[in-house]
């Protein structure tokens, strides 16, 4: 599975992007679907993310999102939507604070570790009565039957329930922002928030760690979430997230 990561250098900026901006545009993130993030410094500090046409990503889902999570949990604040020929440009506010894969924090692995898991910790306490978004096993699977890849039979009987939170829905390093003093600043790259057991988020977070972190106490994470690892959910959830 090809990661997320920073564009190379020289990657070229859509235009879709540069006329939404109306100014400069510096790239900062490529996902798996061709989307990217770019970062507007003229005027309102903002990013724009955009997602080309038929990526199967939906920006419009992230925004309503956003909208929901408003006054309930640090994440930024929709300023635009925009649909363009088939494709999609979402302008948000730009907020404090860092990625937890920044090179200030690669430098260090603990206080990385430490702030996801309270971030993580911070939007599973939510309320789940109000939440409207689902991301339960059920539409998960849906989704991958949607692209035509095959689902494996062991995949299709989940472990029960253990706790329904609002899950993040991509839980990676990459989408918890640090503030300076290594505290839990905001959630970034929403649009898969919903209910579902709250080990569908914990198995995307812990395995993250390998890929991000050249050295991590994957210890640290549990202790400062509050919970001992489940070994057959995280499994299941970890195979789910490959399928």
């Amino acid at each position: 599975m090809s990661l997320a990561s920073a564009p190379a250098p020289g990657h070229p900026v859509p235009q879709a992007m540069l006329d939404a901006a109306g100014a400069p545009v510096t790239l900062v993130w490529l996902n798996r679907a061709g989307g990217l993030t770019g970062r507007v410094e003229s005027g309102q500090p903002r990013f724009i993310k955009w997602n080309p046409a038929g990526s199967g990503e939906s920006l419009a889902a992230e925004a309503e999102r956003l909208e929901w999570l408003r006054g309930r949990h640090p994440a930024p604040e929709v300023l635009d939507l925009i649909e363009n020929d088939g494709s999609e440009l979402l302008i948000t506010q730009a907020l404090p604070g860092r990625s937890a894969v920044d090179s200030v924090w690669l430098a260090r692995p603990d206080d990385a570790v430490r702030t996801i898991a309270e971030g993580l910790r911070a939007l599973h306490s939510l309320p789940t009565a109000s939440c409207p978004f689902d991301w339960g096993v059920e539409t998960r699977i849906a989704e991958v039957i949607a692209t035509g890849a095959d689902v494996p039979e062991s995949l299709q009987q989940a472990p029960s329930i253990d706790k329904l939170v609002v899950c993040h829905g991509d839980a990676c390093a990459p989408n918890t922002l640090i503030g300076n003093a290594g505290e839990f600043a905001a959630h970034v790259d929403l649009a898969r928030l919903g209910l579902a057991d709250r080990w569908a988020d914990l198995a995307a977070a812990t395995m993250s760690l390998g890929w991000n972190y050249a050295t991590h106490n994957e210890d640290l994470f549990w202790s400062t979430y509050g919970c001992d690892p489940d070994r057959d959910r995280l499994n299941y959830y970890r195979d789910l997230w490959n399928a």
